[in-house]
């Protein structure tokens, strides 16, 4: 049963996510990721085995799918 560990509530919707990593100062993109999203505030949780995924993915190295362009802003 999902708890959410922010906020508590108990409902959540299972959603593919979008999230960014930085490794050794490069950005990286990993695309449509099976999460659940918590209701309440927005909170996003891979389960073990995804957040395993997504480990295994980065330290490959792999040839990414595609490169995008990306707008950088410092916060002043």
């Amino acid at each position: 049963m999902f708890v959410c560990h922010v906020c508590g509530a108990k409902d959540a919707e299972q959603k593919l996510v979008d999230e960014t990593f930085r490794i050794d100062g490069s950005l990286i993109l990993v695309e449509k990721i099976p999460a659940q999203v918590c209701y309440n505030c927005g909170e996003v949780v891979f389960s073990s085995e995804t957040a395993e995924k997504i480990r295994t993915l980065l330290q490959r190295k792999a040839q990414p799918d595609k490169s995008i362009q990306v707008d950088v802003f410092a916060y002043q």
